[in-house]
C-alpha cells in the first residue's frame, strides 16, 4: 500500500536527484558553449530521447504500463493539447534562459536559493487560481524555503543583475509547475514532454544564433555535459515530472523537486569535495523535515485514492 502512495514521489525524487547532479555538467559546458547553444542542444537531445519510448508505446496502444497513470483517451490530442504543449514549452524556455544567463553573473548559491523560491510561489499562485492546499502544504514550502536559505546562501544577500535575472526564472518555473500540473491530466505525458522540449531547443537556437558565436569545436569539447544534461536531465527528469504531476498536486510536486539544490550540494561534495558548515547541515534538515510534513497526510489517510497512481495511456 505505502509504495503505491509514495511511487510518484519516488520518481520526482528521482527527477530531483538528476537536476541537483547536473548542475556540475552546467558549469562545465558554459567553459565552452553559450547558455542558448547550451539549452538548444540539451532540449534537442531530451526530445530525441522520447521519440523511441513514443514509437514503443504507440505499439501498446490501448495497454497500461506501470511508468505513469492516465485516464485520457488517445483522441484528446488534438490542436489545443500540441498548443498548450507547446506553451509548456515556450515557459520551458523563459525559465531555463533566465536561469542559464543569470548564472553568469551570480555566485551558485544565491542562483540555487533564489530560483527554489517557486516553492514557496507555487502555492501561492495555486491559491489565486483556486487551487486550496492543505496546512502541510503551506508549513512543508516555509520549511523548505528556510532549508534552501541555510543551505545555498553563504554571503549577505544583495539584488545584482544576475540575482534578478535567476528571481526572474523562479516565476517561469513556477507558471511551468501549475502548467504541467494542469497538461499532465488531459493528455499523454510523455508527448507533452517531447513537444515542450523541441518548442524549448527552437526557441534557444533561434536565441544562439542572434547572441553567440557556436563552434563545432567547442559542442564537441562540451560533448559529455551536454549528453549528461540533455538525456538525464531534460529527456529523462522533466519526464519524470510530467508523469508524476498527472495526480500529485502542484504546491506538493514543487515542494519534492526543490530537493535538487540538496542533491547539488551532496554531488558538490562527493564529486568536488567540498565541505558543509552548520548551517547547511540544518538547511538539510529543514528541507527534509518540509518534505516530510508534506508526506503525513497522505501516509496517514486511510483512503488509496489519495495515492499518486502511476500508469501510461498509450
Amino acid at each position: 500500500m505505502y509504495n503505491r502512495v509514495l511511487r510518484g514521489d519516488i520518481l520526482l525524487l528521482l527527477g530531483a536527484f538528476i537536476w541537483g547532479t547536473t548542475f556540475v555538467a552546467q558549469r562545465k559546458a558554459m567553459e565552452y558553449v553559450g547558455p542558448m547553444t547550451y539549452n538548444a542542444l540539451r532540449f534537442a537531445l531530451g526530445a530525441a530521447t522520447l521519440l523511441p519510448v513514443i514509437a514503443w508505446l504507440r505499439l501498446r496502444r490501448g495497454q497500461r504500463s506501470e511508468l505513469a497513470g492516465s485516464r485520457a483517451e488517445h483522441g484528446n490530442w488534438g490542436r489545443p493539447m500540441i498548443l498548450g504543449a507547446a506553451f509548456a514549452g515556450l515557459v520551458l524556455f523563459a525559465g531555463a534562459s533566465f536561469q542559464q544567463v543569470g548564472l553568469v553573473y551570480t555566485t551558485a548559491g544565491k542562483a540555487s536559493f533564489i530560483t527554489s523560491l517557486y516553492v514557496v510561489i507555487v502555492p501561492i499562485m495555486g491559491w489565486f487560481l483556486g487551487q486550496r492546499s492543505q496546512t502541510a502544504v503551506w508549513l512543508g514550502a516555509i520549511l523548505a524555503a528556510a532549508g534552501l536559505y541555510l543551505l545555498s546562501v553563504t554571503e549577505s544577500f544583495t539584488v545584482g543583475r544576475g540575482d534578478l535575472m535567476v528571481l526572474i526564472s523562479a516565476f517561469f518555473w513556477a507558471v511551468h509547475v501549475l502548467l504541467i500540473g494542469y497538461l499532465a491530466k488531459q493528455g499523454n505525458p510523455v508527448r507533452i514532454a517531447c513537444i515542450q522540449f523541441l518548442t524549448c531547443s527552437v526557441l534557444s537556437l533561434l536565441m544562439a544564433g542572434l547572441t553567440e558565436r557556436v563552434s563545432a569545436g567547442a559542442i564537441r569539447q562540451a560533448a559529455v555535459p551536454i549528453l549528461y544534461g540533455g538525456v538525464l536531465s531534460a529527456g529523462v527528469a522533466f519526464t519524470l515530472q510530467v508523469v508524476s504531476q498527472r495526480t500529485c498536486p502542484p504546491a506538493h510536486a514543487a515542494i519534492i523537486m526543490s530537493l535538487e539544490t540538496v542533491f547539488a550540494a551532496l554531488s558538490g561534495w562527493a564529486i568536488l569535495g567540498e565541505r558543509f558548515q552548520l548551517r547547511q547541515i540544518v538547511g538539510f534538515a529543514l528541507m527534509l523535515a518540509g518534505f516530510l510534513v508534506v508526506q503525513l497526510p497522505r501516509l496517514l489517510s486511510p483512503r488509496p485514492t489519495s495515492s499518486c497512481k502511476l500508469t501510461i495511456d498509450n
